[in-house]
């Protein structure tokens, strides 16, 4: 009786038919570097979530809400939640000082934007054109203010405001110059202005002064060969290149001001022009912990939220395809 000797299989079909020895492994190895990065992600999604998604979304739900009082709004079953709809939008906006304070907020975006961007643009080409003999001095000095809490910072320029304490009122006394009052109602915009922008121009000079580095020495020494002085350099080559940066500065200066609350807040106790709806963040404070109406106070909110996205998105929509051309 003979046998059949056994055909040996290619290598090729043998690991056809046993795909799973060496494919397994891959896909998993695969699948694990595929979802390393949102491992590392997730701490902040978490973060992100629980502490500004689920307060705004609870914000929006509670400004569609009321409090319906039954009787004499004793015993437990007196107040109950019902659905209301838009009617605190119409009252938050109906109020008659609601108008008023945005347009504190509006004269007090004119003076500190323009100004904090213009002295940060100016201390940024000033350090980088090297006209400083001490730059890490200097952008110390400059960034400084912006590491004071702006509680603090108010109650530091709240002192020098006082018209008996000042120590500057003192020297313009001591010299025969009268010094304004400050905190008195001609002057109390430009007072709390000051102080932003006493703390933000350098954070903003940071940035620009970050973007100039990063442009190439050689084009200064081509612009320099052709003739060019330095602030020829700094209009037609330094400003335009960091443009982007200009228009991010802008958007965040320009969500700063919408959302100014501590300066204004501190400085109440010490002049009595700063009533509690100076700003619309000060109205939401004193809806939600004064008159204890949360809900009209969440009604605000979400309009402050929905105007700065409003105006963000349509200054980027406006200047973005210019200043970020060059990005493409």
């Amino acid at each position: 009786m003979t046998t059949v000797p056994a055909i040996e299989q290619p290598a090729t079909e043998r690991s056809a038919a046993v795909p799973t020895a060496a494919g397994r492994p891959r896909r998993r190895s695969h699948s694990r570097r595929a979802g390393t990065p949102y491992a590392f992600l997730a701490p902040a999604i978490v973060l992100f979530v629980a502490f500004l998604g689920a307060p705004i979304v609870y914000a929006a739900y509670l400004s569609l809400r009321k409090v319906k009082v039954s009787g004499l709004g004793l015993g437990s079953g007196s107040r109950t939640e019902i659905w209301a709809g838009l009617s605190n939008y119409a009252r938050s906006l109906t109020d008659p000082e609601f108008l008023p304070s945005v347009g504190r907020i509006g004269a007090y975006g004119l003076i500190v934007v323009p100004v904090m961007l213009g002295l940060a643009l100016l201390f940024a080409l000033l350090l980088d054109a090297g006209r400083t003999k001490v730059g890490g001095f200097t952008r110390t000095a400059i960034f400084l203010p912006y590491a004071v809490p702006a509680v603090v910072a108010s109650l530091l320029w709240g002192f020098l405001y006082l018209p008996r304490v000042s120590p500057i009122n003192d020297v313009l006394e001591g010299i025969g110059v009268g010094s304004p009052n400050l905190l008195g109602s001609s002057w109390i915009l430009y007072a709390v202005a000051n102080i932003a922008v006493w703390g933000g121009t350098g954070f903003n000079m940071i940035v620009l002064y970050t973007a100039l580095k990063a442009i190439p020495q050689d084009m200064y020494e081509a612009a320099r060969l052709d003739g060019a002085t330095e602030v020829q350099i700094a209009w037609r080559i330094k400003i335009p290149i960091i443009a982007p940066s200009m228009v991010m500065t802008f958007v965040f200066s320009l969500i700063a001001t919408l959302q100014v609350f501590a300066e204004p807040m501190t400085l109440r106790p010490l002049s009595n022009t700063i009533s509690s709806t100076w700003t619309p963040l000060m109205k939401v404070y004193r809806d939600a912990f004064t008159r204890d109406d949360i809900y009209s106070a969440a009604a605000t909110s979400v309009i402050i939220a929905l105007a700065t996205f409003a105006l963000s998105f349509g200054f980027l929509k406006l200047v973005g395809s210019r200043a970020f051309r060059q990005e493409d």
